[in-house]
């Protein structure tokens, strides 16, 4: 079983939003059997086998094993991953586009890139699975708490100069055989208690507050991005 894996084709994406389906898909981490899974979740085996077999279709579930009691063949089924993270892809023109216009200080347009984020990586990652290699991404997350919102915006300066000065340095656009890779920072305010299973947002803080942030970067082999010409940094 994967930690988190994308969703990429709109059936699949469709099948694991049904809430009995996610429900299913929730109580599989560990292998399990219809007749188990029914008395579980409430639900009579032949409608949860239904539910079962269209998950498998769509390689949200597995086969572990089978086990012969009786006259009859049991079957242990498990979710293939832990969490599972639904790709823009599956939106297919309604996908966000961050090229479309670039602002930094657009929470909208961070949206946008973190959407390409979770449809690059993904495809990548896939990509890596079939062709049996291992992706060379790197991330960090962490957080920092401003005193005040001046200091938070000479913190975006320097680190911009930081980054842009990091880029211009390894940025090399004659490297023979070298690959483009993109890099990616934010940095947004936390939120102080998860957004609510359904809709909602938390009570995290408003725009505009100095309080606390967060702040996350990565590099992941995809395409060129995440600088202007020669290497400079887009915000």
């Amino acid at each position: 079983m994967l930690d988190v894996t994308v969703i990429e084709d709109p059936a699949a994406a469709a099948a694991s939003l049904d809430p009995m389906r996610a429900r299913l898909l929730a109580e599989l981490a560990e292998p399990m059997s219809a007749a188990t899974l029914a008395a579980r979740v409430g639900l009579p085996r032949q409608k949860v086998n239904y539910h079962l077999r269209t998950l498998e279709r769509h390689g949200l579930v597995e086969l572990v094993e089978e086990r012969r009691k009786g006259n009859m063949t049991e079957r242990l089924m498990r979710a293939t991953a832990s969490a599972y993270v639904i790709s823009p892809l599956a939106l297919a023109a309604l996908q966000p586009d961050p090229d479309r216009y670039r602002d930094a200080l657009s929470a909208r347009w961070l949206l946008a890139l973190a959407g390409r984020l979770v449809r690059d990586v993904g495809a990548l990652v896939s990509g890596a699975e079939r062709a049996g290699k291992r992706l060379a991404t790197f991330a960090l997350d962490g957080e920092v708490r401003f005193a005040s919102a001046a200091d938070r915006a000479a913190f975006v300066e320097e680190l911009t100069a930081g980054v842009g000065a990091l880029i211009r340095k390894y940025h090399d656009e004659s490297a023979e055989g070298g690959r483009d890779h993109r890099v990616v920072i934010a940095v947004h305010p936390s939120l102080r208690t998860p957004p609510a299973v359904g809709g909602g947002t938390g009570d995290g803080a408003g725009a505009g507050e100095p309080g606390g942030g967060a702040v996350t970067g990565g590099s992941g082999a995809g395409g060129a991005a995440g600088r202007g010409p020669a290497g400079e940094i887009e915000g």
